[in-house]
């Protein structure tokens, strides 16, 4: 961790305090919370890949049998 030095009023300092004795905590924790909080407010929503699921086969067996059925010939195809 880095020291850093902030400008705060004195009612927000003051908030502060109250928080950090309430809880049993240090005012650089409170604000290292706070600072975490607003920054992961901020950060986009991570989006679910468009394309899952767009293969579904209906198998539930095809995760433990992939390789398998990727080297398998098809039943239609027969061996000349």
């Amino acid at each position: 961790m880095q020291r850093t030095t902030i400008f705060a009023d004195e009612y927000l300092l003051r908030d502060i305090k109250d928080i950090a004795r309430q809880e049993k905590r240090s005012v650089a924790d409170i604000i290292r919370d706070a600072l975490v909080q607003y920054i992961n407010a901020r950060k986009p929503p991570t989006t679910k890949f468009s394309f899952i699921g767009i293969g579904r086969s209906g198998r539930s067996d095809l995760s433990e049998k992939h390789e398998e059925l990727l080297w398998s010939r098809p039943s239609s195809q027969t061996e000349s």
